[in-house]
């Protein structure tokens, strides 16, 4: 069979081929795609991790297709530091060499942290599963950090009408904030946003606990009974107090230990400009 293209003839971008539907397509792109990648840690300024990334633009209705290969060249371009600084010269090249009017990037990736037993001290790392959520359409940037924490919580009611005791169960606390201040992008730390949903729990979830500490952590959770709906109140009662805040929304889910389902509450919350 001979050769369709000879070497050196171009080679035809069936992509850029017209497409007669008339469709436009929201959302083309490459999604599941494990990469390395460095982020900013508070403790010890940054963190090697893996991502999970997602890459997407908006394909007018008179484009065939999309190139795929141009989400992951752009992708190679910025294997270093991922920041909130740095997402947006990744959309904006995604937009450029694409020729979309929209760009979306998420990043997927475990950030771990070392965290200390309440008695012993004793020391192990926890893992924490986050995400950078950058956008940008219509001339706006916006990013959103997601931090998923995994807490303990005691159901009030079940104090309240046994004898003795009261269920409780591990649960997990979802926050996607965006971080602005005076209309200019502010910097939250992941720390930060654990921190809080822990605080907004009847007590926080170790990696590891010797004796005196599981002891702590009962009593902990037992003097600090907590629905899913007074876990994100909570949480997002500290974040409305906290002006970098700009917009938010928290989801408690608990992994129900006494019944076959799960309970969850869910909290939206944008600020008034001033």
């Amino acid at each position: 069979m001979a050769e369709k293209y000879r070497q050196n003839e171009p080679i035809e971008d069936v992509q850029n081929r017209p497409d007669p539907r008339g469709i436009a397509i929201n959302k083309v792109g490459v999604r599941n795609l494990r990469y390395p990648i460095v982020i900013l840690d508070r403790a010890h300024e940054k963190q090697a991790t893996v991502a999970k990334v997602s890459l997407s633009v908006n394909l007018p209705h008179h484009f065939k297709g999309a190139h795929m290969s141009r989400f992951v060249e752009i992708l190679n371009e910025h294997h270093g530091d991922m920041t909130m600084w740095s997402l947006p010269d990744i959309l904006h090249k995604l937009k450029e060499r694409l020729d979309a009017e929209s760009a979306h990037v998420e990043l997927s990736f475990p950030y771990f942290m070392e965290r200390s037993a309440p008695v012993s001290g004793a020391v192990a790392l926890m893992d924490y599963q986050c995400a950078f959520i950058g956008e940008t359409e219509n001339g706006a940037d916006e990013f959103i950090l997601r931090v998923t924490v995994p807490v303990t919580s005691l159901c009030p009611c079940s104090k309240e009408i046994s004898d003795y005791g009261a269920h409780n169960q591990r649960g997990e606390v979802t926050m996607e904030v965006k971080g602005e201040k005076a209309g200019r992008p502010e910097m939250i730390w992941i720390e930060e946003l654990v921190e809080i949903a822990e605080q907004s729990a009847s007590a926080p979830v170790y990696a590891l606990l010797k004796r005196p500490d599981e002891r702590h952590v009962t009593m902990q959770a037992y003097d600090n009974p907590v629905f899913v709906e007074d876990m994100v109140r909570n949480v997002a009662q500290r974040l409305m107090q906290d002006p970098r805040a700009a917009r938010f929304k928290v989801t408690a889910e608990n992994f129900e230990s006494i019944h076959n389902h799960n309970a969850f509450a869910s909290v939206e919350w944008q600020r008034e400009k001033q």
